[in-house]
């Protein structure tokens, strides 16, 4: 069933007259003019095909017609005033879903996470952690990080973190029988494989080294087990430089060797261009890029 209703600009200068009884105070409320106010009002009356005011001399007043019509039209218009300010709050406020991938979640978003929240203490972040792509329209999710080379159709897409790709191991790595010196070391201790990096074979010829058996060693599904068992000692592993900065600085990783690969990939905020908009949204992608130390 069709509504059959009038302009909406109609019905509040109406709305705005008949409170004040005057055009005047109407236009100045409403930040228009005058005769804005009374084009609008007659626009009304002729979609009724009823008088709503009376115009006297220095007076106004409403018609019977305009005294029927003001309390449902008032009551209409509060009730769309407080359905609109509560969708505004539930999006700058609420929860606020991010999905990224585990690792980066783990060793990155996660340990900074506490800052946005004593932010924006009227947010609930929940991070849904997962390696595959999400679909928006699919999915309830608001922003998401995601590692890769930027190309993803009808998404808004920005860079937000590049990183280089290095040899991490223990520190007691460094001391011991077979300390870790050269690069040419590296036969003589575990290799750690992580399947979303570069391989061990491409980093030795980068280092210009042969007699590494490149192939053996562990292997990890996921980036943050491979640095888990870096940093329990277990091996040595091809880090990216974003994962293990916190780790290198609290002294629990240490950078090995000096050859370091550029990673030819990376980390993306992504979501629909008109999320972006959103004050919840927007406010942690700010938060994110303050963070990255990159805008």
């Amino acid at each position: 069933m069709s509504r059959r209703l009038p302009p909406l600009n109609a019905l509040r200068a109406f709305e705005a007259a008949a409170r004040h009884l005057s055009f005047t105070k109407a236009a100045d409320e409403l930040h228009v003019t005058q005769a804005a106010v009374s084009h609008q009002i007659k626009a009304l009356e002729e979609w009724l095909g009823l008088p709503l005011f009376r115009r006297m001399n220095r007076a106004l007043a409403l018609t019977e017609a305009g005294q029927s019509y003001l309390p449902p039209v008032r009551e209409a218009m509060d009730t769309l005033s407080q359905a609109t300010d509560r969708l505004i709050r539930a999006d700058s406020s609420g929860t606020l879903t991010i999905s990224t991938m585990p690792s980066f979640a783990s060793k990155w978003l996660v340990p900074r996470l506490m800052r946005f929240q004593k932010r924006h203490p009227e947010m609930d972040v929940r991070v849904h952690s997962t390696a595959q792509v999400v679909d928006f329209a699919r999915h309830d999710v608001d922003l998401a990080i995601r590692f890769g080379n930027g190309l993803w159709p009808d998404l808004r897409v920005e860079r937000l973190l590049t990183e280089d790709i290095f040899p991490v191991g223990h520190p007691s790595l460094l001391a011991g029988d077979r300390p870790l010196v050269n690069p040419e070391d590296l036969r003589h201790h575990t290799l750690l494989h992580d399947d979303y990096n570069i391989s061990w074979a491409v980093w030795c010829r980068a280092a210009g080294i042969d007699g590494v058996d490149t192939e053996r060693g562990l292997r990890f599904d996921d980036s943050s087990f491979t640095l888990q068992a870096a940093i329990n000692g277990h091996g040595i592993a091809l880090a990216r430089g974003v994962l293990v900065a916190d780790d290198i600085a609290a002294g629990r990783l240490v950078r090995l060797f000096e050859v370091r690969l550029p990673g030819s990939l990376a980390y993306y905020v992504v979501a629909p261009p008109h999320y972006f908009s959103r004050p919840k949204v927007k406010a942690f992608r700010d938060w994110l890029f303050e963070e990255a130390g990159t805008g």
